[in-house]
């Protein structure tokens, strides 16, 4: 065997078995289906999962749901600046602080969020008969892992 065959052969490996191949394609197919099932609600699966973030918890500081959502700020303002031309949440200086900005939804959010959530149900219930519930839990733990290794990295 030639080293270009053994080069192809690894690479053929690569896209058959690649754990961070394999979990994006999956991602994508999820997010797919979500967004699809989401569509009459006019928010995307990412929007929606903000949302319920922004409405959950106790820590309305910018940094805290940048943290809690996984992204950088400068993405965390990119998606909150559409959700706020919408009308659906508020962005502003917290008086006390002025470098601090605290985010919260707005009524228009909030009733978007609840009319959103009979449609998500039903793509989680699909979704979940696809994938067994112990496998999304091994999944986010694993992810929530992920997370702790880069900020401690």
């Amino acid at each position: 065997m030639s080293g270009q065959d053994g080069f192809r052969d690894e690479l053929r490996a690569l896209a058959a078995g690649c754990a961070g191949l394999s979990l994006r394609q999956a991602a994508r197919r999820i997010t797919q289906r979500f967004d699809e099932a989401l569509e009459g609600s006019g928010l995307s699966l990412a929007q929606l999962g903000l949302m319920a973030l922004i409405a959950t918890s106790a820590d309305d500081r910018m940094a805290a749901l940048a943290a809690r959502a996984g992204l950088d700020p400068s993405t965390l303002s990119r998606n909150l600046r559409t959700l706020e031309r919408e009308g659906l949440l508020e962005v502003a200086l917290v008086e006390k602080d002025l470098r601090r900005r605290a985010v919260w939804l707005t009524e228009a959010g909030l009733r978007r969020l609840q009319g959103a959530l009979p449609a998500w149900r039903a793509a989680q219930a699909g979704v979940g008969a696809l994938l067994p519930a112990d496998l999304l839990r091994q999944i986010a733990a694993a992810s929530d892992a992920l997370g702790d290794d880069k900020s401690e990295g």
